[in-house]
C-alpha cells in the first residue's frame, strides 16, 4: 500500500516538475534562468517543485492595475510648463532610452543635495518630516525596531498628532522582524500603515523572491529622499558585525519629486488596493538649480527588462569615463558584454564594490566575473573602509545616478527599485567627488581568480550557477 503511494506521489510530483519546467521555458526573464529552471525541476523534483512556487513566477500582472490608475497623473505630469523641454546646453546625453523606461519625460527645474552616509542622510529626513505641512509618504525596504527606528516613529508621530497626513510602509521580507507592536504603536496614533503581513503579495501569492527594494521619503510633494539607506542602526555605522557603514541618499526637489510620488502611490496601490493620486499635491515647485532629472523606477511589473536596460542605455552612452559602485556585482550576460565593450573602447570603467561580506553567495560569486571584465580594460575596486551599501554611478560628466538599484540580477529582474538621474554636470561632479573619495579608501583588485585562496577559487564558480535567482 505504502509503495503504491509512494509511487504515485513521486509520478504526481514528476507530472508538476514537467508542467513547471514547460512554463519556465515559456516565461523565465532569461534563457538561463529557463534552462537553470529547466534541469533543476527535471532533475531534482522533489527540491525543484516547491522551490519554483516560491521563487519561479515572472511578473507581477496585478501590478499593472496601480499601473494603469496612475496614467491620469502620468498626462497631467507632462503638461506642466517646459517639462518636457530640458535645457539643451546641460544635457549632453541622448535621453530618450531613459524616458521610455521610464515611461516619463526628463524635465528641468530640478535640485539635486547628496546624503552621505547615515547621519547626514537621516538627520535631513528628519528635519524634513519635522517641517511638513500636509503629508508625509515613507518606504523602506528594511525597518527595524531599534534606537532608529523608535526616533523614526517618534517623528512620524510627532507630524500626524499635528495634523499630517503620514503613510507608512515597508516590505514583508525586508522587514520580517519588524514587531507587529512598531506598526500598531503607529496605527493608534493616527499613521496610515500598509502592513506588509496583511497585504496582497508575498505571504499569499508564493511571491518571497519578489520584494520592494524602494527607500523613499516624500514630504508635501515638494522634498523627496531616495538612496541605499534603510531604518536600523547599522545605516548610522553602530553594527558590531559591520561597523562603519558606507552609504548614499539624495535629497530632491522640484519636477523629479512628483515623478517619486507617482511610484509610491503604484507601490501603495498595489498594498492597500487604494487611490492616493486626488489626495496629493501634484503641481509643486521648480528648483533654482534647474537641473534635468528623471526618475526611472523598474521592477517584474514590467513588460521589458528595464532594470538591466536602464545599466544598458547608461553604459552605451559612455564615451570617457563610466564608474559604478555597488555591494553586488552580479551581471547578466547583456550587461557584462555592454561593460566589457565600453572598457575596450577605451572608456574608464571602475566598478566599486565592498571587500566586507553581507551575502556571502553574491559577494562570492562576484569572484567568477572580475577577470572577465579585467581583462577588457576594466578596474575593480574594493571598498575597505568598513560595508560599502550605496548604489550610484556617474556617466562622463552629465548624468549622475543615486538610488537603491544593485548590479546583479535580482536588482534586474526580481525587486523593485528606482533610480534618480541627473542629466547636469553639477550631478555628476558631486558625484565623481564623492566616489573619487571611496576609491581612496579602497585597495585595487590585481590578483586573478586562480591565484585567490581556495574557498574563492572553487566558490566563486558555484555561487555564479545560482546568479540568476541571486
Amino acid at each position: 500500500m505504502w509503495t503504491l503511494l509512494v509511487s504515485f506521489f513521486l509520478f504526481a510530483l514528476y507530472c508538476v516538475a514537467v508542467v513547471f519546467a514547460v512554463r519556465a521555458a515559456q516565461t523565465a526573464r532569461t534563457p538561463q534562468g529557463a534552462v537553470g529552471w529547466v534541469v533543476f525541476l527535471l532533475s531534482a523534483p522533489l527540491f525543484g517543485v516547491p522551490f519554483y512556487l516560491f521563487l519561479g513566477h515572472h511578473r507581477f500582472k496585478g501590478y499593472r492595475i496601480a499601473r494603469q490608475e496612475s496614467e491620469r497623473v502620468v498626462e497631467g505630469i507632462k503638461t506642466f510648463a517646459d517639462y518636457s523641454k530640458p535645457n539643451p546646453e546641460t544635457m549632453g546625453i541622448n535621453p530618450r532610452p531613459f524616458e521610455a523606461l521610464a515611461h516619463l519625460p526628463v524635465s528641468r527645474g530640478n535640485g539635486a543635495e547628496l546624503l552621505i552616509d547615515g547621519e547626514a542622510t537621516f538627520q535631513s529626513i528628519l528635519e524634513a518630516i519635522d517641517a511638513a505641512k500636509n503629508y508625509v509618504l515613507i518606504q523602506f525596504y528594511i525597518v527595524r525596531d531599534d534606537q532608529l527606528g523608535r526616533k523614526v516613529q517618534d517623528k512620524l508621530i510627532d507630524a500626524a498628532k499635528r495634523g499630517v497626513h503620514v503613510r507608512f510602509m515597508t516590505d514583508a521580507v525586508g522587514s520580517y522582524g519588524l514587531p507587529s507592536s512598531y506598526l500598531e504603536t503607529l496605527r493608534k496614533a493616527g499613521v496610515d500603515v500598509a502592513d506588509p503581513r496583511q497585504q496582497r503579495g508575498p505571504n499569499f501569492r508564493f511571491q518571497l523572491n519578489y520584494r520592494n527594494h524602494r527607500k523613499t521619503v516624500i514630504v508635501d510633494g515638494e522634498t523627496g529622499f531616495i538612496g541605499g539607506h534603510n531604518i536600523g542602526i547599522e545605516y548610522l555605522g553602530q553594527s558590531p558585525r559591520f561597523g562603519r557603514w558606507r552609504d548614499t541618499h539624495i535629497r530632491i526637489t522640484g519636477h523629479v519629486v512628483r515623478q517619486l510620488q507617482l511610484i509610491f502611490t503604484e507601490d501603495w496601490h498595489w498594498a492597500r488596493n487604494e487611490d492616493l493620486i486626488d489626495q496629493l499635491d501634484w503641481a509643486g515647485s521648480e528648483s533654482d538649480q534647474d537641473m534635468n532629472a528623471l526618475l526611472v523606477a523598474t521592477g517584474p511589473g514590467d513588460d521589458t527588462e528595464t532594470g538591466a536596460m536602464m545599466f544598458f542605455a547608461a553604459i552605451a552612452e559612455a564615451k570617457q569615463r563610466l564608474w559604478i559602485a555597488s555591494p553586488y556585482f552580479v551581471p547578466d550576460i547583456d550587461i557584462m558584454t555592454a561593460l566589457q565593450h565600453a572598457a575596450l573602447r577605451g572608456v574608464d570603467v571602475r566598478i566599486l564594490v565592498p571587500d566586507v561580506i553581507d551575502h556571502r553567495l553574491p559577494w562570492l560569486a562576484a569572484f567568477a566575473y572580475f577577470d572577465e571584465i579585467r581583462d577588457c580594460g576594466a578596474r575593480v575596486f574594493r571598498y575597505t573602509d568598513g560595508f560599502m551599501h550605496q548604489k550610484a554611478f556617474v556617466v562622463d560628466d552629465t548624468l549622475a545616478a543615486v538610488g537603491t538599484t544593485n548590479l546583479d540580477n535580482r536588482s534586474f529582474r526580481l525587486n523593485f527599485e528606482a533610480m534618480a538621474l541627473f542629466f547636469d554636470p553639477r550631478a555628476a561632479e558631486a558625484v565623481a567627488a564623492m566616489l573619487e573619495t571611496d576609491f581612496a579608501s579602497s585597495y585595487e583588485l590585481t590578483r586573478p581568480l586562480p591565484q585567490q585562496p581556495i574557498h574563492i577559487r572553487f566558490g566563486a564558480p558555484l555561487a555564479r550557477l545560482f546568479a540568476p535567482i541571486l
